[in-house]
This record gives structure tokens, sequence and C-alpha cells, in this order.
């Protein structure tokens, strides 16, 4: 429980550059910037499980705070004229929950909320471990996912993702790697649509300590790199 207090206020704290709202108009460059803009949002916001492939089980149940920081590779030069800051690194913290169902398929959510931003974002996923995996076999499944942006007037983003992952646990930890695509709708009343795909690479490990659960992953999506590191309870 400390050290779900101690992530609690990290999140809350963890987007010292960010301040205010992001404000399209101000946006130097035009229809150039608003696409690298949009490229480096689409990787930072799409769905990141931060799970193995191996399926929960109908009574498996996972949650966590979470934490995903986005080296912003295109469009960094760009923020502080949308936003009044200098800024490399995009921080979302999330709160995310998965429920194992039957026939080895689990259903995951989550919830954001960015600090000092006006960003919200919430999506979900479906994941089915069609090679159940076992003592010598790794677990194999695929997921779709969506995600969608709210809270900033001036921009409508949504993400959808389409993965096939792998993992074989190993007493406490459980490590994987999987490879995707995704789809980016990135649409203002200022700037053409843009409507793009980016290819997905992901890696992470699952560490079990009963209840307690740490999981990190990395995620490298068109040009952007993630790091995502979740805390909460699995079992």
């Amino acid at each position: 429980m400390k050290k779900l207090l101690v992530l609690t206020c990290a999140l809350g704290i963890a987007q010292p550059a960010l301040a205010g709202n992001i404000n399209l108009g101000n946006l130097t460059g035009g229809q150039a910037s608003f696409r690298s803009v949009s490229e480096d949002l689409g990787s930072a916001l799409s769905y990141k499980g931060v799970v193995p492939a191996e399926s929960m089980g109908i009574t498996g149940f996972d949650i966590g705070l979470e934490i995903t920081q986005t080296d912003l590779a295109k469009s960094a030069p760009l923020w502080n004229s949308l936003t009044g800051s200098d800024f490399s690194n995009l921080y979302v913290p999330k709160l995310h929950v998965t429920k194992g169902l039957p026939l080895n398929i689990d259903i995951g959510a989550f919830y954001s909320a960015v600090p000092t931003t006006d960003i919200r974002l919430m999506g979900g996923e479906l994941r089915w471990a069609f090679i159940e995996g076992g003592v010598a076999m790794p677990a194999v499944a695929v997921r779709g996912a969506l995600t969608k942006l709210s809270g900033v007037n001036q921009l409508s983003l949504d993400t959808k993702s389409l993965d096939v992952s792998i993992s074989k646990g190993f007493a406490m930890l459980t490590p994987y790697a999987g490879v995707g695509q995704v789809w980016t709708n990135s649409s203002s009343e200022l700037f053409a649509t843009e409507s793009f795909t980016q290819g997905k690479l992901f890696a992470g490990a699952n560490l079990n300590f009963g209840l307690t659960n740490l999981a990190i992953e990395f995620d490298k999506t068109g040009s952007a790199k993630s790091t995502s590191l979740k805390l909460g309870f699995r079992f």
C-alpha cells in the first residue's frame, strides 16, 4: 500500500514541464507540423496493455496505477507554441483494470487525466490467448484495442490497434514481447484530417509477488519510444 501511495504522488507531479491548455491555433509550421504532433500523440496515447500474453483465467483480476512516458521524437520543438512550455517527453498516468473471462479471453480498460493539461484519455482492449501456454509452451495472444482523446477543444484523436504477443512464465517472472499496427485518426477544425498507420513493437516483463504486482513495458510506435510502469494487484 505504501508503494501505491508513492506512485500516486509521483503521478500527480509527473508532468513538470507542461502547463496550460493545448492551443492548436498557435501551432507554427502549418499542416506538416499538425501531422508531426498527431503522429507523436498517436504513439503516446495508443493502447499499451502492460500485461503478458497468457490469459488470466475466469477468476483473474488485475488493477494497477500506471504511468507511460513517451519521447516526442517528431514534435518536441513544436510544443512551446502549443502550450507555452518546452518539453520533449509526455507523461500519461492511468488507472488500468484487466479481467479474465472464459475461453482464454481477457478484457481491459483504462482512464487517464494528464496532470496540468486538458488531456483526458480512455481506452479498452479485448485479448484472446489462442495458444494457452503451459509448462513447456509459451502463450500467444491476439489483441484488439482502441483509445479516445477528450478534453482538447480543438483536437479530436482516436487510435485503433491490433497486435500479437507471446509470453512465458518463469516462477514469479513473465517476460513478453509483441508486434502490431496502430491506426490513428486526428482531426481539427484548423487543419485537414490526418489518418495514418504506424508499426508497433513492444516488450516487457511482469513480476508478481502474490497480490502485489509490478510490470514494465517498452514500446516503439512509429518514431516515438515509450516506457510504461504499472504497480498494483494481480491474482
